[in-house]
């Protein structure tokens, strides 16, 4: 008889962290229920999550290697059972899909099937030594000592250890290598490409004195830190959804490469390290940065299912990057770059959703899963992207004929070069986006694309032909 543990073992995550995200990404209340639940135990806790939870049990990050041991134990014509701390109804529904398993065990909303209660439960059901257990964890020590032999998972050295010497016959599977990279990816770092733009209040103002740099690179540091704690956050609420796509299932969490308990404690880490920076820099900015943090939690729990309104909101997100480094440097920030920022960044907004939208339609999907868009919205995306696009085009040719450059530009009608590259780039990423060729993120697809970055060094040209005497 193999008894398999879920959490850790069979599963590569943890069922009371997915249901608690799940429930929390659909209802922002699920906190208060959930600490109202608790009052009755964990079993009770469990069971309302598993209630309002949306848990596609297909795409779990099931261990290949796991379950290859049991299919190996199942023609050898072993029986194989599913016990686990998880609700029943999870324990059920996981059986149900691999079918695999001869029975399944679980939480039944009031004993809490873990640790001393599971060896009970089994010793009575199969016998002293009568069942080998797989499981990964310390509290499955009790288990092991009344098993006849003992399996474990992925076990650090010392919990091995502690295995090998309450159980006579042990057994070590070894199927993921743990990662720091997983982390390091967990984080985005390549996202953070995106901060460099508190550095444009200090560069369209031409203040390039060591102090403004060194207060933008903090800036740059603080958001950064920020948003990565963000990154995470949304990575766990939209962990059902990033399964369902062919290229976000690999993320770390959803693929379960990164305990989603850790990633819980480094939202919370991130976003410590972040506001800590943020105070060096004065209240105005440590301000700005709490309003990103409630706009972006705000949209990850609830706005992004809004339409239009999500384009809006990332249109503003983007634009209080640039409002955080003028907060930072304490200056005033321009109305003109203000105006641009915002009709640019809706129009980038805009194709991100038609990119999105192509992809489903692609895959023929009719809504983009987490979204409030159906395929059918597919051609109204490209025109608020190109009328966004343009208005931001137009801002920046007023901008070029207004007083405030004259003052800052020798030669200000090169600055018309920069509308004129900005028309085509707008133009061809929208093209671009409608072929079904755009990464999910462009900003990330401009840093990488070749004609994008092209477009960037003449644009830079430009500004610099316009700063000389």
């Amino acid at each position: 008889m193999l008894v398999v543990d879920l959490d850790g073992t069979l599963l590569r995550s943890d069922m009371l962290y997915e249901t608690f995200w799940s429930a929390f990404g659909a209802d922002w209340r699920t906190p208060f229920s959930a600490a109202a639940a608790l009052s009755g135990g964990r079993a009770a806790l469990k069971r309302r999550l598993a209630d309002t939870a949306h848990i596609d049990t297909i795409t779990l990050p099931y261990d290949e290697d796991v379950l290859a041991f049991i299919a190996a134990w199942r023609e050898t014509g072993g029986h194989t059972v599913l016990v686990t701390a998880s609700d029943q109804t999870i324990a059920d529904r996981v059986a149900e899909h691999l079918g695999i398993f001869d029975e399944a065990h679980g939480s039944d909303g009031s004993t809490n099937l873990k640790g001393a209660r599971k060896a009970a439960f089994l010793e009575q059901r199969f016998g002293a030594k009568g069942f080998a257990y797989m499981g990964d964890h310390a509290a499955d020590l009790p288990v092991w000592s009344r098993a006849g032999k003992a399996i474990t998972v992925n076990a650090s050295a010392a919990l091995r250890r502690q295995a090998e010497r309450v159980c006579d016959l042990v057994e070590h599977l070894t199927t993921v290598a743990p990662s720091p990279l997983a982390y390091a990816k967990a984080l985005r770092p390549h996202q953070w490409l995106k901060n460099v733009l508190v550095f444009l209040p200090m560069l369209a103002a031409h203040q390039f004195d060591a102090m403004t740099f060194l207060v933008s690179f903090l800036a740059f540091v603080s958001f950064s830190l920020v948003a990565s704690s963000v990154y995470v956050l949304n990575d766990l609420l939209d962990l059902s959804a990033d399964r369902a796509h062919p290229r976000k299932k690999k993320r770390p969490f959803a693929a379960g490469d990164i305990p989603i308990a850790h990633g819980t404690w480094l939202v919370a880490l991130l976003f410590g390290l972040g506001a800590l920076t943020a105070v060096l820099l004065g209240w105005k900015f440590l301000l700005v940065m709490m309003g990103y943090f409630i706009l972006t939690t705000a949209y990850s729990l609830y706005l992004k299912r809004r339409i239009v309104i999500d384009i809006c909101v990332l249109a503003g997100l983007y634009t209080t990057r640039i409002v955080a480094g003028g907060a930072a440097m304490e200056s005033p920030l321009s109305v003109w770059l203000l105006a641009f920022s915002i009709f640019f960044f809706l129009s980038l907004a805009a194709v991100k959703r038609q990119a999105e939208l192509v992809d489903s339609a692609k895959r023929g999907n009719l809504t983009t899963v987490g979204r409030g868009y159906h395929v059918d919205d597919l051609p109204i995306m490209p025109m608020i992207a190109i009328g966004a696009g343009y208005v931001a085009v137009l801002v920046m040719a007023l901008y070029t004929n207004s007083p405030v450059v004259a003052g800052l530009y020798s030669r200000p009608e090169a600055l018309w070069g920069v509308a004129a590259v900005l028309i085509y780039w707008i133009t061809r990423t929208v093209m671009v986006a409608h072929r079904g060729h755009m990464h999910d993120d462009p900003v990330i697809y401009a840093a990488k694309d070749r004609v994008s970055q092209l477009c960037l060094l003449i644009i830079v040209a430009c500004v610099l032909a316009g700063m000389i005497p």
